[in-house]
């Protein structure tokens, strides 16, 4: 899909993942709304690009739904979506204090995979009201899911479910959205210097830098964003979930 004057939503747009790639598809020509929690950093993105802020709790039907609606008053409909909102929260099952608290883990479901597929549903049942383009799309969705759902850790029990969701949706979505035209994926990033990892310590990121074959560094979030716009661009994916890990899952012990 070419994406010149096309409207674009991206949820968790105000920082990490989800802002390099509401610039790099602001740069592409499209006009997008930033979708985020937090309003303010949503503003500056949005400034920066020239799109619109929203603010939107994706986990919640009616923040989602009014989100969807605000974009496409700015916009139109969008033909775009990019879901990266999401929260990672480390707990064990069963830890010092006891259980873990199911409200805890709920919360990270709640977020990380009704949330996608919140908003996937809303602006999908939009994009199929569109009309194609010349290759008969109407759409496409990209969902952020983690290589956390191949190859989770102690601590990830909730993080590994919510995007092991996200893995295994994709592709029944994909066929069943294929009769409107509109393609459906993902991509499991490893590990990359988002606001989150650029909190710790710099012996900390280097030794989890350490841990990736080649290249030897945290990934950058502008090359999760290129992904983004070779999916989007290329008619032919669909249904897929790329992992982006530098062949992290092939890391010495």
């Amino acid at each position: 899909m070419q994406l010149k004057d096309q409207a674009a939503i991206v949820t968790g747009g105000a920082s990490g993942l989800g802002a390099a790639t509401a610039r790099r598809l602001a740069k592409e020509g499209a006009k997008v709304a930033v979708c985020d929690l937090n309003t303010k950093l949503a503003e500056t993105v949005a400034r920066e690009i020239g799109g619109v802020a929203i603010t939107c709790d994706v986990a919640e039907t009616a923040s989602a739904e009014a989100a969807v609606a605000a974009a496409a008053k700015a916009h139109g409909p969008a033909r775009v979506l990019i879901n990266c909102a999401g929260i990672g929260v480390a707990k064990r099952v069963v830890g010092r204090e006891g259980p873990m608290a199911l409200a805890d883990f709920e919360r990270v479901i709640k977020v990380n995979l009704i949330g996608s597929f919140n908003m996937l549903r809303l602006a999908t049942a939009e994009m199929s009201k569109l009309a194609p383009l010349a290759n008969g799309e109407r759409g496409v969705v990209v969902s952020t899911a983690s290589v956390a759902a191949y190859d989770g850790q102690i601590g990830q029990s909730a993080y590994s479910a919510s995007k092991g969701g996200i893995v295994s949706m994709t592709l029944p979505i994909a066929r069943e959205l294929a009769q409107f035209g509109i393609r459906v994926l993902a991509i499991a990033p490893g590990l990359f210097l988002t606001p989150l990892l650029a909190m710790l310590p710099q012996e900390a990121q280097d030794s989890l830098a350490a841990s990736i074959p080649f290249p030897r560094r945290l990934g950058d979030p502008g090359e999760f964003a290129s992904l983004v716009m070779q999916m989007v661009d290329n008619p032919y994916l669909n249904g897929e979930v790329v992992r982006l890990d530098a062949s992290l899952r092939m890391a010495p012990k």
